[in-house]
């Protein structure tokens, strides 16, 4: 079993920064990827990066990359999102996701069956 714990939202002004945490527990021998994912309300889910787990290869969705940065502390087995310059149209609930399999695109969330429970980012104007 695997368990991921997030946190790190909360509300911040436009132009700020927050860095979420997604802390890993249980059988991270089985992971093959985590994947960032948000999703604002009336909306379906998006992808935002991702990173396998050995921190071999990280992909972004370009509209986010330069903003958006994946980082990883192995010794503690958590995965960071780093979100600077922050704009409104950056207000979601965003997710952390892994997967232990290699096929399928990272960004597709249906390809992930184990969710973090979400942690809310409002950005203001």
């Amino acid at each position: 079993q695997v368990q991921l714990v997030e946190s790190g939202g909360g509300l911040v002004q436009a132009g700020g920064s927050l860095r979420l945490s997604c802390a890993v527990s249980g059988r991270t021998s089985i992971i093959y990827i985590m994947g960032w994912f948000r999703q604002a309300p009336g909306k379906e889910r998006e992808p935002v990066a991702a990173i396998r787990w050995s921190g071999s290869r990280i992909y972004y969705t370009d509209s986010l990359k330069g903003r958006f940065t994946i980082s990883s502390d192995n010794a503690n087995n958590t995965k960071y999102l780093q979100m600077n310059d922050l704009k409104p149209e950056d207000t979601a609930v965003y997710y952390c996701a892994l997967r232990s399999t290699y096929g399928g695109s990272w960004s597709e969330p249906s390809t992930y069956p184990i969710w973090g429970q979400g942690t809310q980012v409002t950005v203001s104007s």
